[in-house]
């Protein structure tokens, strides 16, 4: 059961709920010169190839183009064939950003293990403690990840949740083994925000007492 749950929790910082790679969130990336340098300096971003984010945003608005042609006339068969193409590059190039995003947030939740601040936000724990760590573990300075952070490129809401779920798990399980861990604590930090330890039991009784 601990084996699975471990992995449940190791899934929540692969899952693609923690990115947004949708043409809104991409184009706030594009135009925004620090964020597109910031990218750019996340570890492999560069092999995706030259102007990844706008050949991603042209291609499906072309698509979409393309679509909405086909339903007030029928479409050539070169325009078929280009929607089809067309659509079948911008998905796959999505994908490979949405995996670089991903593999980049996989580096966050190393930081749980490097602190006891369990009052604080780890936001607050990676910049005021660890800022420095920060940069050499995932390639960007903590400058750099709050831009994308306030650009809506990373999900907060889930960073918050996955690391809610953490907590709980590492008190379950040292509980489990009589130990009760930080007891007389009165606040619980997530990613960016903290909650009541009672109310937090009181969301999840399973596990946290």
């Amino acid at each position: 059961m601990a084996g699975t749950s471990a992995t449940l929790l190791a899934r929540k910082w692969e899952s693609a709920l923690l990115v947004n790679v949708d043409n809104d969130t991409l184009k706030r990336v594009l135009n925004n010169p620090e964020a597109m340098a910031a990218v750019e300096r996340i570890e492999g971003w560069r092999a995706l190839g030259d102007n990844i984010i706008e050949t991603i945003i042209n291609k499906s608005e072309r698509v979409k183009e393309l679509k909405k042609k086909a339903k007030d006339d029928d479409l050539s068969k070169k325009e078929q064939r280009e929607l089809s193409e067309e659509e079948k590059e911008y998905k796959s190039k999505r994908k490979l950003v949405q995996e670089k995003l991903i593999k980049f947030a996989t580096r966050i939740p190393a930081f749980m293990y490097l602190t006891d601040f369990r009052e604080n936000t780890l936001q607050d724990v990676i910049t005021k403690l660890e800022p420095d760590l920060f940069k050499t573990a995932t390639g960007l300075t903590v400058e750099d990840f709050h831009l994308l952070v306030n650009l809506k490129v990373f999900n907060t809401e889930q960073m918050n949740q996955a690391v809610f779920a953490f907590r709980r798990y590492e008190d379950a399980s040292l509980r489990y083994t009589g130990i009760e861990s930080h007891e007389g604590l009165s606040q619980i930090g997530g990613w960016d925000t903290v909650v009541a330890r009672e109310q937090d039991a009181v969301s999840n009784p399973l596990t946290l007492r």
